[in-house]
């Protein structure tokens, strides 16, 4: 590492800042410094480096051809100083982090955190509630529940729950209903966002390539399932998105027909490190809820 001794450290921080924001203002006010003082840093880094990373143009700074790898490996390389400075400052063990979608958090994960805390007191909860992937050992996440197919780099994926969708709807539409083809008369309310389409389940019905009137599009699928409750339409849910509704009955799930999608709910964690007491824990408490989400599809 002694080629570092012929680069400040201030120089390759401005690099990496003005190519990931990609302008030398937000590198300003990301590092806490003037405009001015940023374009003298990438300029003398430039010059230590004997490699031009920008472009100066009309349009602003333009990563050149031979800079691109500089700045994956400068990007790499903060994450990781960044990462450990996080480690280095966690100074409450008893403390779990947990990375969770937002409509998980909220339609299954909080609701049930008080019995969390009933048998494991002295483990104190933060969620962290994001659609963005996160790796634990580049952070100070200690596990993530993630939906997808479990192929994520870099990371331990261990596989919680196969993800199962079927078409739910308000009691008083699913009282009008006798087979599965009655749904077509029904408008759908469309979740932007979602990884799979209808057709995984019409397949499963025995109506491929049926389609059904679109009502509503949101990007979000609480949206959707809060307009499914008002009686707006018809969504295509999952196990740990409508089961609460489902056992309040505000929702019902016609014709008990449930189509795999491919993709599941995994725990994510730090691939090759000892996993602490806690995340075990949490695991282990989390498999037991979600057997009580599951008898409810039985």
């Amino acid at each position: 590492m002694r080629n570092l001794n012929s680069v400040h450290l201030n120089g390759l921080r401005a690099l990496e800042a003005v190519g990931r924001l990609g302008s030398l203002q937000a590198a300003a006010d990301e590092l806490g410094v003037s405009v001015g003082a940023v374009s003298q840093q990438v300029i003398k880094a430039e010059a230590q480096l004997g490699q031009v990373i920008f472009e100066r143009t009309a349009r602003g700074m333009i990563v050149t051809e031979a800079g691109r790898p500089v700045l994956f490996a400068l990007a790499e390389g903060f994450a990781r100083l960044s990462a450990a400075v996080s480690i280095a400052s966690r100074k409450d063990d008893a403390i779990l982090t947990i990375s969770v979608a937002p409509v998980f958090a909220a339609r299954w994960l909080v609701c049930r955190l008080d019995r969390f805390a009933e048998r494991h007191p002295d483990i104190k909860l933060r969620l962290d509630a994001t659609t963005n992937l996160v790796n634990p050992a580049l952070c100070d996440v200690d596990i993530g529940i993630r939906v997808g197919a479990g192929t994520w780099p870099d990371v331990k994926a261990e596989l919680l729950l196969e993800q199962e969708v079927f078409p739910v709807c308000s009691p008083d539409m699913a009282a009008k209903l006798k087979g599965p083809a009655d749904l077509l008369e029904l408008p759908a309310i469309i979740d932007g966002n979602a990884m799979f389409t209808w057709e995984v389940w019409m397949r499963e019905a025995g109506l491929s390539g049926a389609t059904l009137a679109t009502r509503h599009v949101f990007n979000d699928a609480s949206l959707c399932l809060d307009a499914a409750i008002a009686g707006q339409g018809v969504m295509l849910a999952w196990q740990t998105l409508a089961g609460f509704s489902l056992a309040e009955g505000r929702l019902v799930a016609p014709f008990g027909i449930r189509a795999k999608t491919g993709f599941g709910h995994y725990f994510v964690t730090a691939a090759g490190t000892r996993e602490p007491k806690k995340v075990k824990d949490f695991k282990a408490w989390i498999r037991e809820e979600m057997a009580g989400t599951l008898a409810l599809f039985r």
